[in-house]
């Protein structure tokens, strides 16, 4: 949680501050480059995370796609895709935390963490359900999310930008990494928490109380 939260935001707060601020002429000759390795960083990343069976493991590997949306945002050197890329590191930080901390209950209860191996949970874990939809949703970027705002200003900015070359297709392309990280969302909720019940999780507990203020991360993943 710690990592996801924090400590991959220092590379971007980093680039904003120094690259970008302290060193313009260098950032401007190589944005094009950057830009490249951050769409890359969102395909690529989406397309592991799909190959995924591990639960924990696929948050994580999330992380590298949503990643390289801040990457684009700054590089496109457009004052709206610069601050759709720090509202993007603030919504990774608040989503991707308590997606890992909702991963975490679910391990923690069901001592499984292959998610070939889950399923039916809804009836036993409505409340991490409830929880873990919202983070998904909001990290797929579904409108009246943090990250859909976000996404959206990236998206914006970096198409209307003037600096870059080609950057409206490369925009095009990260566009297209939405789509992959609606699917394995989506996957994630259907296999893990839906489908039949397993007669192994029928004495399962839900989240408790003293893990509230785990699920209070959600309110700021939602409004916009």
């Amino acid at each position: 949680v710690m990592l996801a939260g924090v400590l991959i935001k220092m590379g971007g707060y980093g680039m904003l501050r120094l690259c970008v601020t302290m060193f313009p002429d260098v950032a401007q000759r190589y944005a094009l480059i950057l830009v490249v390795l951050a769409i890359i960083g969102v395909l690529y990343g989406a397309a592991v995370t799909m190959r995924q069976t591990d639960f924990k493991r696929m948050i994580a590997y999330s992380s590298v796609s949503h990643m390289g949306y801040v990457l684009l945002g700054i590089f496109a050197l457009g004052n709206v895709s610069m601050i759709g890329a720090s509202m993007q590191m603030f919504s990774h930080g608040i989503v991707t935390g308590l997606l890992f901390a909702m991963v975490g209950l679910v391990i923690h209860n069901t001592h499984e963490r292959d998610l070939r191996n889950l399923g039916g949970l809804v009836r036993q874990m409505p409340v991490i359900v409830i929880v873990f939809s919202i983070a998904g949703l909001a990290s797929l970027g579904l409108p009246t999310t943090s990250g859909f705002a976000a996404e959206f200003l990236v998206f914006v900015g970096s198409y209307s930008s003037t600096i870059v070359p080609w950057i409206q297709g490369y925009t095009l392309l990260g566009v297209a990494g939405v789509a992959l990280t609606a699917g394995y969302i989506l996957w994630m909720l259907q296999r893990a928490f839906y489908g039949p019940p397993l007669e192994k999780f029928s004495g399962v507990p839900d989240a408790q109380v003293c893990h509230a203020p785990s699920s209070q991360r959600a309110t700021p993943s939602v409004p916009v």
